[in-house]
Parts: C-alpha cells; sequence; structure tokens
C-alpha cells in the first residue's frame, strides 16, 4: 500500500502472482487494510489497482473446491464488509483482465476506470459455480437485465460495452493516472469527515439490503450449490485443463 497526499489517499496494489489472484493470504491483507483505513481520520479516498497486466484473475480456484470453500467464502465476504465499513470513496483502477472476484471487488467501488482494452466478467458459471457478491453488486451497478446476463452467460465484457453498460464509469489509456485525477479534483478540496458521512448515507438503504442479500447468496453457495456433483466437477475441469461432465445433479 501506498500512501498519498499526506494521508488523504490510500493506493492499493494487487500484486499477487499469477495475475494477482486473491487467494487466501491476500484476502486476510486487503481486509486487515480495509479494517486500518476505518481508523484513519483523514482518509478521503482508496485506490485499488492491479500490479502488472492485469487488474485480477479473481479468487483462487483450488481455493473453491471442497474442504477449501468452507473458510474460503465467509473471508471473501468478511473482506467485502470489511471493505464497506471504512465508509471512504473507492476507485477502481483496472487494467487487462478482470474476472470473477477481481470485478467483484472493483464493481464494488464507487468508481471504476478502466483502460480501452480492459476485458470484465463474471466466469463462474463456466466453472458449475456462481458469483456470490457479483449476485447482489451488480444488479445495483448495471440494472438487474444486464447483470444475469452477466451472471448467468459467463460472457466477459470489452471496455467500450461494459462503459456502455454502466459496468465501468470512464475509459482511459491510465486508469490509475486517471482515478487519481477524479480524486484530485473531486474529492482532496472535500471535508474527509463529511465525506465519510456522505458515503454512508449515499448507500445508507442499500447497507441492509447488501448485508441481508450477501447472507442468503452465501448460504445458496455454501449449503446449496457446493452439495452437487457439478460444481465440484466444473471446477476440476478447469484445473485439470478439460472439460466438464455434467451430470445435472
Amino acid at each position: 500500500m501506498e500512501v498519498q497526499e499526506g494521508g488523504a489517499i490510500w493506493r492499493v496494489v494487487l500484486d499477487t502472482p499469477k495475475a494477482n489472484i486473491l487467494d487466501a493470504e491476500k484476502m486476510a491483507s486487503l481486509t486487515r487494510t480495509f479494517e486500518e483505513a476505518r481508523g484513519e481520520a483523514g482518509l478521503k479516498a482508496l485506490l485499488i489497482e492491479g500490479e502488472g497486466e492485469h487488474f485480477s484473475f479473481g479468487a483462487s480456484v483450488p481455493e473453491h473446491l471442497p474442504g477449501k470453500f468452507e473458510e474460503m467464502i465467509p473471508a471473501f465476504h468478511r473482506m467485502f464488509r470489511a471493505l464497506w465499513d471504512t465508509s471512504v470513496v473507492t476507485v477502481a483502477a483496472v487494467r487487462g483482465q478482470c474476472l470473477g472476484g477481481g470485478l467483484e471487488l472493483a464493481a464494488f467501488c464507487h468508481r471504476v476506470v478502466a483502460s480501452p482494452i480492459a476485458k470484465l466478467g463474471q466466469p463462474e458459471i463456466v466453472l458449475g459455480v456462481l458469483a456470490p457478491v457479483a449476485s447482489v453488486i451488480l444488479p445495483e451497478r448495471m440494472g438487474r437485465p444486464a447483470a444475469e446476463e452477466l451472471l448467468l452467460t459467463g460472457r466477459i465484457l470489452p471496455a467500450a460495452e461494459a462503459l456502455e453498460r454502466h459496468l465501468v464509469d470512464e475509459i482511459a489509456e491510465d486508469p490509475a493516472e486517471a482515478a487519481l485525477a477524479w480524486i484530485r479534483k473531486h474529492l482532496l478540496p472535500r471535508s474527509a469527515s463529511s465525506l465519510r458521512h456522505a458515503v454512508a448515507a449515499a448507500r445508507v438503504g442499500w447497507r441492509a439490503r447488501f448485508l441481508e442479500a450477501l447472507d442468503e447468496a452465501e448460504h445458496v453457495y455454501v449449503h446449496d450449490l457446493m452439495s452437487t456433483a457439478d460444481a465440484a466437477e466444473g471446477l476440476r475441469a478447469f484445473l485439470e485443463k478439460r472439460e466438464p461432465v455434467w451430470r445435472d445433479a
């Protein structure tokens, strides 16, 4: 993490090899960062970006398997609850691929700036699983029809279409610099205290819905989906680089 503008901006970089995968260690690190951010009175914005060519390929697929998802899914969701509780403006700078859990993290931010060649999507259904956080937040960001198309097909959107569908707010050749410029212009002149209250108020009606819906989506994943044969088959097929053999059970 890099502190800028006298502590008004925290630049949080996803830097997990390979392609900034959100594994258990990275999720725990991000959760701690977000918890620390809550207590920083002068903090006005969190800028989240990926190291290198890509934002993130998403959460670790091996950690979705039986025996591991039971801890991984709740830990992933704790990260989002911690991010919510910061009450700080969040901006995602997206380069390259932004997939799965990576897109869930970006889409949760107040503003998403993407490069022209960025690719964004929720491919979980291709692996026989689903995206609990995206199931809750994408309808709020994109509208339900557009969100359901991504969630049910796993289709990957180019940046231009993502902008058209309100998944992205701005396209820039250097999304991190564009995001910083937006933060400096629109947030730095404001009171950090007032911004936090404004962030809380702007999403006050959504907070209860989000937390309740996330609990329900987590239950569907952990107790319903992962009791099926196809969920484990899809994940193992991906790891074994073969086509899944669905049993529809």
